[in-house]
């Protein structure tokens, strides 16, 4: 059975154990997202946990955790957009979103990381439908997200962490802008939120 909780310091030893196991997870920590690229690649191991430690002790929960059976499986990133500062700074982005980057109620969704036995399970798809339920709950108005196109070409499975463009769509996400290195910007509204005048 596949559940999903939201990334509460209780439950740290969940968020690293769903980080490590496969990929690039455990040594980023999900912090790539939210730091300038100069503090990001000065930053050391310790430093990038201990950064992410803090966010969720701080709150409110920058992710998702998927469970399996019980045991923590999987990780999602997602939060106002505003927040995630290597968002705001990627010049492709900052052209191709029509929403103001200051405005928090657009979020994005960054990040995905499976534990590699548990990889296969449609963990991806259930961590984008809790992250898009979470966002809408939590006054989002706008979802954006930055998906890899793997209709063309091959993909390492270290380079899909940004998740893969069908799981998007296939949730109803719109394609709405080509960014470079075979990304796309897809957008869902939430639906019944207001907009701001």
């Amino acid at each position: 059975m596949i559940t999903t909780e939201q990334a509460t310091i209780d439950r740290w030893d969940d968020v690293q154990h769903s980080l490590s196991g496969g990929g690039d997870g455990r040594s980023c920590q999900c912090i790539w997202p939210v730091v300038a690229r100069k503090d990001w690649q000065s930053s050391t191991f310790d430093e990038r946990r201990d950064m992410l430690r803090d966010e969720i002790a701080t709150g409110p929960p920058p992710g998702l955790i998927a469970y399996v059976d019980g045991e923590a499986a999987g990780w999602v990133r997602v939060g106002p957009r505003s927040a995630q500062t290597r968002i705001l700074r990627t010049r492709a982005i900052a052209g191709a979103t029509a929403e103001s980057l200051d405005d928090e109620s657009v979020w994005a969704i960054t990040c995905f990381v499976v534990r590699r036995e548990h990889r296969g399970k449609s963990l991806t798809a259930q961590l984008l439908r809790t992250a898009v339920d979470f966002a809408a709950e939590s006054g989002a108005r706008v979802i954006e997200a930055y998906p890899v196109d793997t209709s063309e070409g091959t993909h390492r499975a270290n380079d899909l962490f940004h998740g893969t463009l069908s799981t998007f769509l296939a949730q109803g996400f719109q394609k709405t802008a080509e960014l470079p290195a075979g990304r796309v910007l897809v957008v869902h509204e939430v639906e019944g939120a207001a907009a701001l005048p």
